[in-house]
């Protein structure tokens, strides 16, 4: 109905897609995910990084429910949407309407980096740093007999070296499924770095108004640079003519001055 009501449709079959449907399919898949009732268990076997042994453990299976719910987090750019000024205001998507600008997730998104870049990439980070960090807790906890990445603050440290690409190897998972998560921070990383420097490139970059400033300063300082060698030729010019014609012994060295200044 929601559908038949933005597109002034009278059948949901011309307001629903192919590409709706799997959305909402997509949709619907994730948010089902939750840990089952009850207590089961299953069989994880993995092998350890340093000593390559063969580690077999029962682990439960709401450590595999519970990692993939993280995907809801789609969710809070959905509210940040929904909430957004340009969103909720007529007048503004109007505007937008008449220039053929959808306003979704991803205009709001550009909005508010345009707007404080550096809010977002410190709130996305930190977000990502400590999701990252319990999810690669609950990988190890079962594997990790010695406690080097099962705590939550060594994974925490796991996470930031991955994160900065820096990579120590005091550290390392052991389960393909911290090995993942550690691969996907590594990207994010790097993502996250791409962007600091674009912010940083474009917080540096002149204003309009600065530019307009910067190059009236150099015009004029052009034009200082322009009459002071202009008077040097006259001064030259006039030593060089004094030396050569007003003089009844000519000082040639002296006219080798002057005449190198030009």
């Amino acid at each position: 109905q929601l559908f038949m009501v933005d597109n002034g449709a009278d059948d949901w079959r011309i307001a629903m897609t192919c590409e709706r449907i799997f959305f909402i399919a997509l949709e619907l898949s994730i948010c089902a995910v939750h840990p089952v009732p009850g207590h089961y268990t299953f069989t994880w076997r993995a092998r350890l990084a340093f000593t390559h042994d063969a580690s077999q453990v029962e682990a439960d299976v709401d450590i595999v429910l519970s990692i993939p719910m993280f995907l809801r987090l789609y969710l809070i750019a959905r509210v940040m949407l929904l909430h957004s000024k340009l969103f909720t205001d007529a007048s503004s998507r109007s505007i937008g309407a008449l220039n053929k600008i959808n306003f979704n997730t991803r205009f709001v998104m550009k909005t508010l980096m345009t707007i404080c870049p550096g809010t977002v990439l410190l709130v996305f980070s930190i977000s990502l740093w400590i999701i990252a960090a319990w999810t690669v807790r609950a990988c190890e906890g079962y594997h990790d007999p010695q406690d080097v990445t099962s705590n939550f603050l060594a994974a925490m440290w796991l996470i930031s070296i991955t994160f900065l690409t820096i990579g120590y190897g005091d550290m390392v998972p052991h389960t393909y499924c911290g090995r993942g998560v550690c691969l996907l921070t590594g990207i994010m990383g790097a993502g996250c770095t791409a962007l600091v420097v674009a912010v940083v490139a474009r917080k540096l970059e002149l204003t309009k108004a600065e530019k307009h400033v910067h190059n009236f300063m150099m015009d004029t300082q052009l034009t200082k640079r322009v009459k002071n060698a202009a008077a040097n030729v006259l001064r030259e010019t006039w030593l060089i003519y004094k030396h050569t014609k007003l003089v009844k012994k000519i000082d040639h060295s002296r006219v080798r001055k002057h005449q190198r200044k030009f």
